[in-house]
């Protein structure tokens, strides 16, 4: 169809004349990244792994303020409307074994009490859930905190009374091996079989405490005990599906998934691309396998400046495969068909997985990026919502009134 001028008109244009000659007019279709970017301001987003306080530990970021490097910092927060980012305490494995993991612990929630401290505008230490959205209604971003390895335990229910009096709402059982805690997943020696005599304790006082209990790092045979002991609902807080990622223990397996939906607890889908594309972790054991060869023949310490010098130059040579948005949508589509929609949320691992992180996601200011793909994939509203936050702030609050009834009262800070 063509104007008096022959100028080809589109269909919709077409109607907009017609409608117009009659007084009616066209209202253009909605800009889903303009939708997008609205419900991420709408909507509360929890993430429940973010490393900021490792990073801080290594780093002069001041966070409160734009930062050059890293993928958290207020101005990018508010941007991708993130509400709640669990800080993560993050325990080394080799710290843990040096014996000092309690005074690295203590240092990490140090550093994020500071920040809210300094920053009081900008920022609130969250220890409950109504303290996130409190937080919120302030127009501040809440910091709850989340243990990454319970070595600063350290086999004393005492100590677990300290972390969680200074704010810890979950506890990693282990990282990357065992500890005396539980085997991890990393881990082919499982020396425990599973959990500890020790760990066992460690779960019923847990729930008696209503701290989440999280299953990211630990060994299957560690995770299905939990499952078995936990009376409340527990949290994968950074793990994605070993489906996409064959082999890759780190992930969770189809079984695990539904166990977490039965369970009541979600699953938080980690957006580092070796945790999504099978390709993206075989060139990361690929990259492991060149690093090894080329420590065994150089001879070089972990430190010396060649050993940097030869993963910049890998990478240089071997480009990392990204993984996109999508495949972080495939494996949200997949945990919610095998736990459901109430049992699936967000775990990025910022600032904890380096420069793998996919193209769309770089950082906190991304998530209106994975929200229109939510859109894209026919999720509703509701359903957003509770992938975004509602799902793991029920949990939480609900582990918490498990507690409460046992006479630990929830902590909040405002």
């Amino acid at each position: 169809m063509r104007s008096v001028r022959g100028t080809r008109l589109s269909r919709t244009a077409v109607l907009a004349v017609l409608l117009a000659a009659v007084g009616c007019t066209v209202q253009p279709p909605p800009d889903p990244m303009a939708r997008a970017h609205a419900l991420a301001q709408r909507f509360v987003i929890v993430d429940t792994h973010v490393d900021v306080p490792y990073r801080l530990q290594n780093s002069d970021d001041d966070v409160a303020a734009a930062t050059a490097g890293g993928d958290f910092d207020y101005p990018r927060a508010v941007v991708g409307g993130l509400d709640a980012p669990f800080m993560s305490i993050y325990i080394p494995a080799d710290v843990d074994a040096a014996g000092g993991a309690q005074a690295l612990a203590d240092e990490l929630i140090d550093r994020i009490e500071r920040l809210a401290g300094t920053h009081p505008d900008k920022f609130a230490l969250a220890t409950c859930a109504a303290d996130v959205l409190r937080a919120r209604d302030t127009g501040r971003i809440a910091l709850p905190m989340g243990m990454e390895n319970g070595g600063p335990i350290a086999g004393d229910l005492g100590r677990l009374d300290h972390y969680r009096d200074r704010g810890i709402v979950y506890v990693g059982l282990t990282h990357s091996r065992a500890n005396h805690i539980a085997d991890s997943s990393y881990d082919l020696n499982e020396r425990w079989g599973g959990l500890s005599p020790f760990g066992r304790e460690l779960i019923e006082a847990l729930n008696d405490r209503g701290m989440l209990i999280d299953v990211s790092h630990i060994s299957d045979k560690a995770f299905w005990q939990v499952i078995e002991l936990s009376a409340t609902p527990v949290i994968a807080s950074h793990s994605s599906l070993r489906h996409f990622t064959p082999g890759f223990h780190r992930n969770m397996d189809d079984a695990m998934v539904e166990a977490i939906g039965r369970n009541g607890g979600v699953v938080q889908i980690n957006f580092g691309s070796g945790f999504l594309t099978r390709t993206a972790r075989e060139y990361s054991d690929a990259q492991q396998a060149a690093f090894l060869r080329f420590r065994a023949q150089s001879g070089l310490e972990p430190d010396h400046p060649e050993i940097t010098t030869f993963g910049v130059r890998y990478r240089e040579q071997n480009p990392y495969p990204f993984a996109t948005v999508d495949d972080v949508l495939d494996h949200i589509d997949r945990a919610v068909a095998l736990a459901g929609i109430d049992h699936v949320g967000l775990g990025s691992d910022y600032d904890g997985v380096g420069d793998s992180l996919p193209t769309g996601l770089k950082d906190v200011s991304a998530y209106p990026n994975l929200i229109a793909g939510l859109l894209r994939r026919g999720y509703t509203e509701t359903d957003i919502e509770k992938i975004l936050g509602g799902n793991t702030l029920r949990v939480w609050q609900g582990v918490a009134g498990y507690g409460a009834a046992r006479g630990y009262s929830p902590i909040c800070r405002l």
